[in-house]
């Protein structure tokens, strides 16, 4: 069968060095605008990717082969021995430090801890998930983890990595709880959380158990807020009904403006003073 001659390696970069170095157009530069700026661990992350894909490239072209990436030797972690939760005398002061050092609320962490792991510390995922801030073996290599089942080096890297993530999407809880869940590239194509189902959960859950997010009562109260602004409207539509209804009823003395509405709208607006602040 006759083939095509190779093509040199360089013919490719020269052909396309004009089309990379272009100015985009208008909406691709928009769109790229709109996106959030990666964070060091991403920029490290595709530098790591092009770097091996030119030495993968240069192997090719001498004849050589090379082992795949997801094939390379692991520390043995496949069944790690099982692990009692940690009591709450231990893992408090840890969350606490974490807390400090990275500008969170404990009680985020914790929930993100419970979560993840229910505090044991030797936790495995079905994905490769390590220890209780259930980092993958990457990521934790990434933020220098020597120990991903220790329960310091676990907390401290899992909060700075949680607080990377929140300023990545400038205070969106929800959005760097979905990145920490299914990966900041997830949330950045999906333009917010994720439509899967494991992760719309595990924000909730997260937010519930903090106490970031409003109780069901809460949020039935703050959409029952919302329905007095259409009380004017059908009350205006009976008033206007009223002549048609009989004589007598047009000589009837008119009911005072103000109805008994106001003291039902200070319950209604209550549960609003209550709602936690936008994170």
């Amino acid at each position: 069968m006759a083939q095509a001659p190779p093509v040199s390696s360089s013919a490719p970069a020269t052909a396309t060095t004009p089309a990379a170095i272009g100015t985009p157009p208008a909406g691709a530069a928009a769109t790229a605008a709109a996106k959030p700026a990666p964070t060091a661990a991403e920029l490290q992350r595709a530098a790591i990717a092009l770097q091996r894909a030119a030495i993968r490239k240069q192997a090719e072209n001498l004849g050589l082969w090379l082992m795949p990436l997801d094939e390379k030797p692991r520390r043995e972690i496949a069944d790690p021995p099982d692990c009692d939760p940690l009591e709450e005398k231990l893992v408090n002061p840890l969350i606490d430090d974490a807390a400090k050092q990275n500008g969170l609320e404990p009680k985020l962490i914790r929930a993100v801890v419970e979560r993840e792991s229910a505090f044991r510390p030797c936790a495995v995922s079905a994905k490769g998930a390590q220890g209780l801030m259930q980092l993958m073996p990457e990521t934790a290599a990434e933020l220098g983890v020597a120990d991903p089942f220790d329960p310091k080096q676990s907390v401290d890297a899992g909060a700075r990595y949680l607080k990377q993530l929140i300023d990545k999407y400038k205070g969106d809880l929800p959005q760097a709880l979905g990145a920490y869940n299914a990966g900041p590239q997830n949330v950045d194509d999906s333009g917010g959380v994720p439509d899967l189902q494991e992760t719309r959960d595990y924000v909730d859950a997260v937010l519930t158990r903090a106490g970031l997010k409003p109780a069901a009562s809460t949020a039935k109260a703050a959409d029952q807020a919302a329905k007095p602004a259409d009380a004017p409207a059908k009350h205006a539509d009976s008033a206007v009904k009223l002549p048609a209804a009989s004589a007598d009823a047009a000589d009837a003395p008119a009911k005072p403006a103000s109805t008994p509405t106001a003291p039902s709208a200070a319950p209604i607006k209550h549960p609003e003073a209550l709602a936690s602040p936008a994170h």
